[in-house]
């Protein structure tokens, strides 16, 4: 990653870290009830990220890092694109074709905003590439990746016309290809997914429900009944029942975790209802039941909504940051985690989320966007020191 920092127009120092692509994920949804900003560097922290922009549209491999870093720099101070004096550039980062832009002045960000068209010009490129040009903040968690299981309709619909149909309604979603078994993959918001999923599972308890009509009528179509099985205990689950006995919750995995490690009040119930969750991969549905009389379904209700309400504010505030690992050795591993540890009482407040190829890293944006760049900057004094 190149980071190239600017104190006046034209004036300009390159920075390596030889960390990987840091920036990005941009997200898969989620939120929090921000922290009160208690100190000055948190306060310059979060000014930080208010001046920051995120540019997508960028030319990838076509051009030396370095030489479109320099021509993202010309373009964000030019009068022309409403720019003016930049801070840094960050690119190239993990998303590929997506740069970050600091601002020094936060009014150049409002006016970066107001122009129609970003059109990324130079001599040095072969023709004009658009750029999209969009808030720091308005990339938190806003992507993530579901596999949904297409195959109990089979019976039902045309899997490739029902998805084609699903694809005119949910523009805001990109489908993978479906594969043999029914399965396809979706990326997008996180609220745009969850309208689908829902969508989906109502539609498979009405499937079921007149499955279970014309089963009292006759014995036939076993096949699909078995096939339906499973979906049917998860929609009877899902749909609000009378009793509100049980009732289910879809939530973003990383909000999951970020709410069981600070907000773990938010999941305590009496001994009349049981949560229980299951996660598959980005998205963790999480289901409450009542074990109880049934003059305590209400609690069922009130647990549902205290979830419900903790996630719209995480929703809200929250990003998510992953640091690549670039050799997957032990010793590789060791030093990345003895950097996050080292790090983490400075950032009470952020989540590391250690796995075996990546640590995530969540939290409130400002502090999210300090706490990377000095990871990064920690790793690179180890490798200097060695």
């Amino acid at each position: 990653m190149h980071v190239v920092c600017a104190k006046g127009r034209g004036v300009i120092s390159a920075v390596r870290v030889n960390l990987g692509n840091l920036y990005g994920r941009s997200p898969v949804l989620l939120a929090f009830t921000s922290v009160p900003c208690l100190c000055a560097q948190a306060t310059a922290q979060a000014a930080k990220s208010a001046r920051t922009v995120v540019i997508t549209g960028v030319p990838d491999g076509l051009l030396h890092d370095d030489v479109m870093t320099d021509i993202l720099m010309i373009h964000f101070q030019m009068s022309k694109n409403n720019g003016g004096d930049v801070e840094e550039v960050m690119y190239p980062t993990r998303r590929k074709g997506v740069a970050y832009v600091t601002f020094e002045d936060q009014e150049v960000v409002e006016s970066v905003l107001k122009k129609d068209e970003h059109r990324l010009e130079d001599k040095r490129l072969s023709r004009y590439y658009p750029l999209k040009v969009t808030r720091y903040c308005e990339n938190v968690f806003s992507s993530v990746t579901s596999v949904l299981d297409m195959s109990i309709f089979k019976d039902q619909f045309v899997l490739e016309d029902l998805i084609q149909e699903i694809k005119k309604k949910s523009t805001a979603l990109s489908f993978g290809p479906l594969q043999s078994n029914g399965h396809i993959s979706v990326q997008g918001s996180f609220p745009a997914i969850k309208l689908l999923r829902d969508f989906l599972l109502l539609k498979a308890k009405s499937l079921s429900e007149k499955d279970k009509r014309g089963e009292s009528k006759s014995h036939q179509r076993p096949r699909r009944r078995l096939q339906q099985q499973r979906l049917t205990t998860e929609t009877s689950n899902f749909v609000d029942g009378g009793d509100g006995e049980k009732q289910v919750v879809i939530l973003d995995t990383d909000i999951y975790h970020y709410m069981k490690c600070f907000f773990s009040r938010t999941f305590l119930v009496n001994d009349n209802v049981v949560i229980s969750d299951v996660t598959d991969g980005d998205i963790t549905t999480v289901y409450i039941k009542n074990i109880g009389n049934r003059s305590d379904a209400g609690q069922v209700l009130k647990v549902k909504e205290k979830i419900e309400n903790q996630s719209i504010k995480l929703h809200n505030t929250l990003r998510k940051e992953r640091i690549y690992f670039q050799e997957h050795t032990r010793g590789e591993k060791q030093r990345y985690k003895w950097a996050c540890e080292n790090l983490k009482p400075h950032y009470p407040h952020v989540l590391i989320i250690p796995y075996d190829t990546h640590i995530d890293v969540v939290g409130n944006p400002a502090e999210i966007f300090e706490f990377t760049k000095k990871v990064s900057k920690k790793i690179q004094s180890l490798f200097q020191i060695r």
